[in-house]
């Protein structure tokens, strides 16, 4: 029987059409609800606000408060809306992360997609780090490289916050080197590409 991990592609050429839609208020994207105003700790704050963020916008407006009850979310918006920024700020404000467990997991169709969301997480966890002392490790795990690295590196830093694409993914929960039984977050970035590829998302972790 073919293993249905080695069907999962890890890459996939960006030569979709785009399915973003226009926020209702195109005329103004900026959001109704002020960050400081949606209950975030004190250091995801100044954070935002060394990341050069004034203003939420339309969807980090409506989307982060939600996110922060913990309710299941199916988020659309235009690119360039700062749709990233939410379930970053969402995950680092819940705390979870600051265990050493794997609390939240990223699926991204591309590797460079998974870098670009690694990166944002770095840029917004560093007050937080600073505040409590302790490292929020990330790792990031994507196909065309050496995966027994990922296996080290899982076993080495422990991550609690895992990004990567559905092959290399679902390869390190079935050898076992990944274990999400205590995750609490689950994130598809741009899900109608994941879900748009050759094989549905539930071969992947079956």
């Amino acid at each position: 029987m073919t293993d249905p991990t080695n069907q999962i592609p890890d890459y996939v050429p960006t030569t979709e059409t785009k399915m973003d839609i226009e926020p209702a208020n195109k005329d103004n994207y900026v959001g109704t609800v002020a960050f400081s105003n949606m209950n975030l700790k004190k250091e995801i704050l100044m954070a935002i606000t060394d990341c050069g963020f004034e203003h939420p916008s339309e969807v980090q407006s409506q989307v982060i408060p939600k996110a922060l009850l913990k309710q299941d979310i199916l988020c659309q918006a235009k690119s360039g809306m700062g749709k990233t920024a939410v379930f970053v700020i969402s995950i680092l404000n819940q705390g979870l992360c600051l265990g050493d467990y794997v609390s939240a997991l990223v699926i991204c169709h591309t590797r460079e997609l998974a870098v670009q969301v690694q990166k944002e997480f770095d840029r917004m966890k560093k007050r937080l780090c600073e505040a409590t002392g302790k490292e929020i490790t990330t790792g990031t795990f994507v196909g065309g490289f050496d995966e027994k690295k990922d296996v080290e590196f899982i076993k080495t830093n422990k991550p609690t916050i895992v990004i990567g694409t559905p092959g290399r993914i679902a390869s390190l929960v079935r050898q076992g080197a990944l274990n999400l039984s205590k995750l609490d977050t689950f994130v598809i970035d741009e899900c109608d590409k994941v879900l748009g590829s050759a094989n549905e998302i539930d071969i992947y972790f079956y």
